[in-house]
């Protein structure tokens, strides 16, 4: 299938659950012969791919985000690396970093390995580390959680 044939409405779809640019999901749509389901592998290896080489990269600057759940009676305070004090301020970025923060709430792993290899709660399909990978893909720098606490009343 070549790229010319490719259908706009299969462009947005895969645009809005990957976060892929545009000229990635054409690509990958006519590799994969215009197969919606094929492409988005595809996006995802390609998106593993780029993590994988961002992965070496510093990453000096980031976020302390903190999270209250159950009314008072869950916490959690997580920091989250990047490279630039741009990425860091980005909204995409700082959504990112609530969403993990929720995942721990939710999930209680014990530390950052566990934590990368749950089913991330948002999406049951995908692991918390893929979703890590999607967001270095699209921002284009590298991404770690560098640590968090969680706190239950009581314990």
């Amino acid at each position: 299938m070549s790229k010319n044939n490719i259908s706009a409405v299969d462009i947005k779809t895969l645009r809005e659950q990957t976060g892929a640019g545009v000229m990635d999901i054409k690509t990958a749509l006519a590799e994969a012969g215009g197969d919606n389901k094929k492409a988005l592998l595809i996006l995802k290896e390609k998106g593993v791919a780029k993590a994988a080489k961002k992965g070496e990269r510093a990453t000096g600057q980031g976020l302390i985000h903190s999270y209250i759940h159950g009314e008072g009676r869950i916490g959690v305070l997580l920091e989250v690396n990047v490279e630039t004090d741009f990425v860091a301020r980005n909204a995409e970025f700082r959504d990112l970093v609530h969403d993990l923060a929720l995942h721990i709430a939710a999930s209680s792993p014990e530390n950052v390995d566990e934590l990368l290899g749950q089913p991330f709660v948002r999406d049951g399909a995908t692991t918390v580390r893929d979703v890590v990978n999607q967001k270095i893909a699209k921002l284009g720098e590298n991404i770690k959680v560098k640590r968090f606490t969680r706190y239950v009343l009581g314990e």
